[in-house]
């Protein structure tokens, strides 16, 4: 009796698994051995070290200034508690080009890779510029069909622009969902082909009239800039920004399968080096004053999208509501670097929670807590 229930019971195994891969679904088996198996729920900051990756190379480092009074001043209660309650991991401040406060927790160093998520998308939606800089791309008005002529050959899929995604108004139809296993942001995280994912998306809308966040259509773009630029995205980013910045680190961008870069997240890197980036932004574009990439690109990734009601621009969220406009760079968890050009001031949060809190326009309010604490600590200095 014992026999037959333990042969039924295979049998039974054996059907769910055949099931699972002619479904298109066995990324869940790489999913499950990467979360449950490693005693976790999902993705982490920590995780990239189990997926493929390119290398982004650095040249020769440029390491930051540190400010007179860096870390001098203590962070504030609420500041403090808030990081505390968020796991956060690393914690760094930029004022007038200088480190001002540096901060790590649970064992990271400023040396510690940590990943970016969605704050990828930002450097995806950079190296778009950048490749209009080159005479790559013509202007983020180009047609998506100029690389891929056969992607949704219909009404849509001919008006589908650059612009559209990185501006976030593809008209995919991709559900925005983090938890769904079955969704294509798991598929995209742990799938073996990146194209299998994105190409069999379909077009539901008129591009260019509303806004919907897609990872998908970050995942797109990196694929146009990929093919304009005649090489990975990793070898691209080095050679326009990793380099030219002058990173501390090495970055490593993860790929699937293929050795394609996940464009919509998952660049390994540190808080010094993020803020590098934010230091290009607030700078619009320059460093020391040579530029880097055009000043009238970072413009349009700084200006709301026509239908983002003012949430969103090319790879970055916005906020000129608040008493203290600022933008960002986002990833999942609240990984963040802020751009505060009134103080001339960045904000590097990295860590393992995000804030519950959202504004009236669910932006995290958290962004906000971030930067009324950091001005405090320096009206005291």
């Amino acid at each position: 009796m014992l026999k037959k229930i333990f042969k039924i019971v295979l049998i039974t195994v054996a059907a769910i698994i055949f099931l699972i891969y002619v479904s298109g679904y066995s990324y869940l088996f790489r999913g499950v051995r990467l979360t449950y198996l490693k005693g976790e729920t999902s993705s982490t900051i920590d995780d990239g070290k189990y997926f493929p990756s390119k290398v982004i190379s650095k040249g020769q480092s440029k390491p930051w200034l540190t400010d007179a009074a860096y870390n001098k001043i203590k962070l504030t209660n609420t500041l403090e508690k808030h990081l505390k309650e968020t796991e956060t991991t690393s914690f760094l401040v930029v004022k007038n080009g200088k480190i001002f406060q540096e901060h790590y927790w649970s064992g990271y160093t400023r040396y510690t890779a940590s990943n970016s998520f969605s704050m990828a998308k930002t450097i995806t939606v950079l190296l778009l510029g950048k490749a209009i800089d080159d005479g790559r791309i013509a202007s983020p008005d180009q047609n998506f069909s100029d690389f891929y002529p056969d992607f949704n050959p219909n009404e849509f899929g001919k008006k589908l622009t650059l612009r559209d995604l990185a501006s976030m108004e593809a008209g995919l139809n991709w559900k925005e969902d983090y938890k769904n296993p079955f969704g294509p942001n798991a598929a995209l995280y742990y799938g073996f082909s990146l194209a299998d994912v994105v190409f069999t998306k379909k077009l539901i809308q008129n591009p260019g009239h509303q806004f919907e966040y897609q990872s998908g259509a970050t995942q797109l773009l990196g694929f146009a800039v990929g093919r304009a630029a005649g090489m990975p995205l990793s070898m691209y980013a080095s050679s326009k920004f990793w380099k030219p910045l002058g990173m501390e680190r090495n970055a490593e961008w993860s790929t699937d399968d293929l050795g394609v870069e996940k464009s919509f997240c998952c660049i390994q890197s540190n808080a010094r080096d993020f803020a590098k980036i934010g230091y290009l932004l607030l700078n619009k574009g320059k460093l020391d004053g040579i530029p880097i990439i055009s000043e009238n690109f970072i413009n349009e990734m700084t200006t709301p999208a026509d239908n983002s009601n003012g949430v969103y621009g090319m790879g970055l969220w916005i906020n000129d509501d608040y008493k203290i406009p600022h933008f960002y760079m986002r990833g999942l968890y609240g990984q963040y670097v802020i751009i505060i050009p009134q103080y001339d001031m960045i904000i590097v949060r990295l860590g393992k929670k995000e804030g519950n809190q959202k504004d009236g326009k669910n932006r995290p309010k958290e962004v906000e807590l971030y930067i009324d604490e950091v001005l405090k600590m320096i009206t005291e200095h």
